[in-house]
């Protein structure tokens, strides 16, 4: 359930998080940041209250490398949502959990059936399809602007890069929460949303400095965004610790959720070449889900 839930809650944020991000503003990215920094900060600081818990600041370092690799990871996703359809970053931005899944698989020698290794395969068959088209299709185009010619290149390394730290946050929170326990579920929380604020803080410092204004009431999608991100990693958290395997998995399949809904809400339409190349991937990301279950 805890799985199921952030499903719902990050697959309705990355709609937002597109619409947030889809203006020419070279700062969106940052103020995404400091709204989830904010959000998150705030329900640290109520959780922690409503719990008489305390802040432990050694294990806010001890957790830093994987909250780093998050909070990086998501900063990219938010760039690069400027630069390519939801449809095709969400489902190569989560399939993340197969990436944890094969980390988990070679330093622990945990053991899959068959069909979870032709899953595997599918996933990054699909993958390659898409990254392959995106770039053909690229080539094709004649861009007048040198400046776009070179973010052109950079187009779908945006959710790739994002789906490597991501999946090397999530195998280093199974370490953390599940294998070894070197931390609690609300240590981890509390040090993660934490870490998010600080982050948040200092970017509002760098943005004052550039002079680049926030106003509120034209944010509201980042607002919401943070919302959904920040109710979804308090059930995250939870998830991983029951049980890593299976959260990794069901949570990293959220992009069928994203992608139902840039059809509905964004209009956005994709090459035949390309569907067969989400379509390749998902099947495998089912698979893996149905198989955890």
């Amino acid at each position: 359930m805890y799985s199921i839930i952030t499903f719902f809650c990050w697959g309705i944020a990355d709609l937002f998080y597109k619409k947030g991000n889809a203006s020419e503003n070279e700062y969106n990215h940052l103020k995404t940041g400091i709204f989830v920094g904010l959000v998150m900060g705030l329900h640290a600081t109520f959780y922690m209250i409503f719990k008489g818990l305390s802040l432990n600041f050694i294990e806010l370092i001890k957790y830093l490398p994987v909250s780093l690799c998050y909070i990086v990871s998501m900063i990219v996703s938010y760039k690069g949502f400027k630069y390519i359809e939801l449809s095709l970053a969400s489902p190569i931005e989560n399939t993340s959990g197969v990436i944890t899944s094969l980390l988990l698989l070679l330093f622990f020698r945990e053991k899959y059936p068959l069909v979870a290794y032709v899953a595997f395969f599918l996933v990054l068959i699909g993958i390659i399809t898409i990254s392959l088209l995106e770039r053909k299709e690229e080539r094709s185009t004649e861009l007048k602007i040198s400046k776009k010619k070179k973010i052109s290149v950079l187009i779908v390394l945006f959710p790739i890069i994002y789906c490597i730290l991501d999946g090397v946050g999530t195998f280093l929170d199974a370490l953390y929460l599940d294998k070894f326990s070197i931390i609690s579920e609300d240590s981890a929380l509390l040090s993660y949303e934490y870490t998010f604020l600080i982050y948040a803080f200092f970017s509002y410092l760098y943005l004052n400095r550039k002079k680049e204004k926030i106003k509120i009431n034209k944010e509201k999608d980042k607002i919401l965004a943070a919302v959904l991100e920040t109710s979804g990693q308090f059930f995250y958290v939870f998830a991983m610790a029951k049980d890593s395997t299976i959260g990794a998995t069901i949570v990293g399949s959220y992009c069928i959720l994203a992608l139902i809904l840039s059809h509905i809400f964004l209009k956005e339409k994709l090459s035949i070449g390309k569907y067969i190349g989400l379509f390749i991937a998902i099947i495998g990301i089912v698979i893996l889900s149905i198989l955890n279950i």
